[in-house]
């Protein structure tokens, strides 16, 4: 068979479809898996605003691949066309933890080889990824950075209350300082001891301190 006899129309005709079966045994493993990888990215999310529209797009990203790759391994001609037409994609959406790399990956590598039919390697190497994301990444919630935005009315007050967050927290580092006539604001990094925010509340009540506010954020600092 030569490249000219794949486009000829009594190739095409020989061109078996993929069965109802197939299809349908398809779609339900890859929402199942796509489902069980909403669930790791849910129990593992470290950012401060958790969005469940990225959530509800890694299920459908492994449906999507996993019907791809089925219809791309059912036809010759179709693959060469899917080809030229992905190769014209451009996503402009920012990721900013790479952790949500590894789970767009997950769920795009899942859906291939679920569409492959090496159901039981899509569906033991999901529980292992799994498994592993859950252990590794919430193993010790405690040492998680927090922010503190700090307010002082002078040097005095801004020492003092370094001071106190280094006996109060296990790290420190300063991200940021701005300074006006009056007022100097921190942004400080620390880690905690312990699941225990009330040297906040004494922080912010110490003299020469206008406001002390505590925030959690995924650790990604710009500036």
């Amino acid at each position: 068979m030569t490249f000219s006899d794949i486009f000829k129309s009594g190739f095409l005709e020989k061109v078996s479809s993929v069965s109802i079966p197939d299809m349908i045994l398809t779609i339900v493993l890859s929402f199942g898996i796509g489902l069980f990888i909403f669930f790791v990215y849910k129990k593992t999310y470290r950012g401060v605003m958790y969005s469940a529209g990225f959530g509800t797009t890694l299920i459908a990203l492994t449906m999507i691949t996993a019907i791809v790759i089925l219809a791309v391994t059912s036809n010759v001609v179709l693959s060469l066309g899917m080809v030229g037409a992905l190769s014209i994609v451009r996503f402009r959406t920012a990721i900013k933890d790479p952790l949500d790399i590894a789970f767009l990956f997950w769920s795009i590598g899942a859906g291939i080889i679920l569409a492959a039919g090496m159901i039981p390697l899509a569906v033991f190497g999901s529980v292992c990824i799994g498994v592993m994301l859950l252990i590794f990444v919430n193993r010790s919630s405690n040492t998680h950075p927090y922010m503190v935005a700090l307010s002082c009315t002078d040097h005095d007050a801004e020492v003092k209350a370094k001071e106190f967050l280094s006996r109060n927290v296990t790290r420190t580092a300063t991200k940021s300082k701005s300074a006006v006539k009056g007022a100097i604001e921190l942004n400080i990094e620390v880690r905690l001891k312990e699941d225990n925010t009330d040297f906040i509340n004494h922080l912010s009540e110490m003299p020469g301190v206008s406001s002390a506010v505590l925030v959690s954020y995924n650790g990604d600092y710009m500036g």
